[in-house]
């Protein structure tokens, strides 16, 4: 059963994702170039997705997954620096390529090198970050 919502809830995400306009490279630096020729029109995407989350934490206190587990907790509400770090390095890489790691899956359907790149370059983004977080967590605890 699991596995059949997992599956549900992915091939929706990247429907989704596909008919948003989320895995066109062009579309979301259109959205992202605020200061050139902007389109606006994936605010209604992240409104989409931001408005039933927030409803969905306020829903999930108290409950249960319907196929076991338990729900994340929300996220903590501080700025510290890590959260602006991988903030800002999101924000270049999304705005560099135009893709971020769940449209970018979805991309890898379209065919094509730079999809690949882009995966491969975030899973070594990926292998590299616990590393080199523990370092400058060492260096600003010695600090």
């Amino acid at each position: 059963m699991r596995l059949v919502l997992s599956f549900s809830a992915g091939g929706l995400f990247g429907l989704g994702l596909f008919l948003s306009g989320m895995t066109d490279t062009r579309k979301v630096q259109g959205w992202l170039d605020i200061f050139g020729n902007w389109d606006p029109t994936l605010a209604f995407v992240m409104g989409g997705a931001i408005i039933p989350m927030a409803i969905a934490w306020q829903l999930t206190s108290g409950r249960r997954p319907l196929v076991g587990g338990s729900f994340p907790t929300p996220p903590r509400q501080e700025l510290d620096r890590r959260l602006v770090i991988g903030s800002v390095l999101f924000g270049m890489g999304w705005g560099l390529a135009g893709l971020c790691p769940g449209p970018a899956m979805a991309s890898l359907s379209y065919g094509g090198t730079g999809g690949i790149v882009f995966m491969i370059a975030m899973a070594a983004g990926m292998i590299a970050a616990p590393p080199v977080v523990q370092r400058l967590d060492h260096t600003a605890a010695k600090a």
